[in-house]
């Protein structure tokens, strides 16, 4: 029962898709949701690591698993939302982070290009220590 102090305020009604109207509602949406994926990549990660610990009858288990369609897709939806992450992650940062030079503002094209720069070298970098 609701109670006459409660009854005098009024809460609009939120429409269940209020999230899809505008395009930044979305983005944040789904770079919230895109936060279970990279727990789920976490997670993934350390069964990896628990299945080579374990020997290599674990790990060729682990590897059967992981050929699985059904994961297979589910690890490319998950590929997509991390990169959403990693891509919307990098685009606060110049608002996170003012770098100044000189008693000047560097521009936040300039932070955000070295952002990318260094995130396409490390990706260099690990893609030369893999392939080899």
């Amino acid at each position: 029962m609701i109670s006459p102090w409660e009854a005098r305020y009024y809460r609009r009604r939120m429409p269940r898709w209020w999230w899809a109207r505008r395009r930044s509602y979305t983005t944040f949406v789904l770079r919230e949701l895109s936060s279970v994926f990279v727990a789920l990549f976490v997670v993934e990660l350390l069964l990896l690591v628990r299945s080579v610990a374990h020997g290599a009858g674990a790990y060729e288990n682990f590897l059967g698993t992981m050929a699985n369609p059904a994961v297979i897709a589910l690890n490319l939806v998950a590929l997509a939302f991390v990169l959403l992450h990693a891509v919307t992650f990098a685009n606060l940062t110049p608002r996170a982070m003012v770098v100044r030079v000189r008693d000047r503002t560097v521009p936040s094209r300039v932070v955000l290009a070295g952002v990318y720069l260094g995130w396409l070298g490390v990706t260099g970098f690990l893609a030369w220590l893999v392939v080899g």
